[in-house]
């Protein structure tokens, strides 16, 4: 399975915990909007986990320049692209490029950088797109409960910590909003959609509570 070929090079590019449960939360957003939709779970979970499977060794995000949006094309149609990269995600979409992934998944992977040139155009990086910062997010809110547990977080504990800015700082607002946008959602369908996501996979996620 694709997902397994995932995991295997998420895991041995990343060692923080932290980073993997991101990578592994998304994933499980992936395969919960692919099941609805009718497509491919295995591709899309293998998405998800392969997004930011560079991010701890490369974590650089250049600005958007002309150069940048002609080294991600030169990426997806397999052109020469210089050893030295400017970061996150162009050197893991190039680790992928060279083991044989294909042009859809190097194109979803640099379509969740704003800077990279390659709009999220198809549902694969539509949905992308829109779960990355706000899966994040709820797993944030998820872990500052009691329980610290996601079966007991709710769209209404979700928007309301949007709305302190202390927390979860580093975390777009904006971005999330803009992710419902577009993926084509109403943002409290999308909220309640990533907290039935992460509540199928808690236990992979450590998100299951404490007893």
């Amino acid at each position: 399975m694709l997902t397994d070929r995932a995991r295997e090079t998420l895991y041995a590019w990343v060692a923080a915990d932290s980073l993997r449960k991101h990578c592994e939360a998304v994933s499980a957003c992936m395969v919960h909007f692919a099941r609805q939709g009718g497509a491919d779970a295995d591709l899309w979970g293998a998405v998800g986990l392969l997004h930011d499977m560079d991010f701890e060794r490369y974590p650089d995000m250049p600005e958007e320049t002309p150069a940048v949006h002609a080294l991600s094309h030169a990426l997806v149609a397999g052109e020469p692209v210089p050893e030295t990269l400017p970061g996150h995600p162009f050197y893991g979409v190039k680790y992928l490029r060279d083991s044989g992934w294909s042009p859809e998944v190097l194109r979803a992977i640099l379509s969740h950088a704003d800077y990279s040139g390659i709009a999220p155009e198809s549902p694969l990086e539509r949905t992308l797109y829109a779960v990355d910062e706000l899966s994040g997010f709820v797993t944030a809110v998820a872990l500052v409960r009691p329980d610290r547990s996601i079966h007991s977080v709710e769209v209404a504990s979700v928007k309301k910590k949007m709305k302190d800015k202390a927390f979860a700082a580093k975390v777009s607002r904006e971005g999330i909003r803009h992710g419902a946008e577009v993926i084509g959602m109403p943002l409290d369908d999308l909220i309640a959609e990533v907290i039935a996501a992460l509540r199928a996979a808690a236990p992979r996620l450590g998100l299951q509570g404490t007893p």
